[in-house]
This record gives C-alpha cells, sequence and structure tokens, in this order.
C-alpha cells in the first residue's frame, strides 16, 4: 500500500461562522437545561413518593408492633386460664378422690 504524500499535521480549514456555531453551541446548552429541570423534577417526585412510603411504613411497623403486644397478653393470659383450669381440675379429681383440702394444698405446692 503506497503511503500518501504530505504532512497529516497540516492545519484543518477553519470556517469563520462563527454565528452559527453560537447558535449551536445554545440550542445545546438549552436542551441540556431543559433536560436538568426535567431530571430535577422527577427527583422532587421521587423524594415525596419515598417520603410517603417511608411514613406508610413508619405506621404499619407501630401497627405490627401494637399487635404483636396484643398477642403476646392474649397468650399469657391464656395460658394462666389453662392452668387455672388445669389446677381446678386437679382439685376437684382429689376432692373426689377423698382427699382433705389440707392434703390437697401440700400437693398444689
Amino acid at each position: 500500500m503506497p503511503r500518501t504524500k504530505g504532512s497529516k499535521n497540516k492545519p484543518k480549514a477553519m470556517t469563520t461562522d462563527f454565528a452559527t456555531q453560537i447558535a449551536e453551541k445554545q440550542e445545546t446548552v438549552a436542551s441540556i437545561n431543559t433536560e436538568i429541570a426535567s431530571i430535577t423534577a422527577n427527583i422532587d417526585i421521587l423524594k415525596a413518593d419515598l417520603k410517603e412510603k417511608k411514613s406508610a411504613l413508619k405506621k404499619a411497623e407501630k401497627e405490627v408492633a401494637t399487635l404483636e403486644a396484643k398477642k403476646a397478653k392474649a397468650d399469657a393470659k391464656a395460658a394462666e386460664e389453662a392452668k387455672k383450669a388445669e389446677a381446678e381440675s386437679m382439685v376437684k379429681r382429689l376432692l373426689a378422690s377423698g382427699m382433705s383440702a389440707d392434703e390437697i394444698l401440700e400437693k398444689l405446692k
């Protein structure tokens, strides 16, 4: 392949139409500014949505904690009721078998 003649570092021809170049660059700047404004608006909307979601999450977590506390309280009450019923049935059985109240109290301790 033959080599080209002439210098590759020769200066390129400059255009002297700066007005069109300035207009093109100004259009580019304007379009970038509108894109930035659009992105900023989207960010603001997303921030508002995030704030709403965080408050909803906090409210839901608070409700879950309240319900868990109620469940634990109900479970404890149910366990105590079961224990009480078991003790009553045991006392009835022991009374039916002919034990005295003092002997039953000793067994319960």
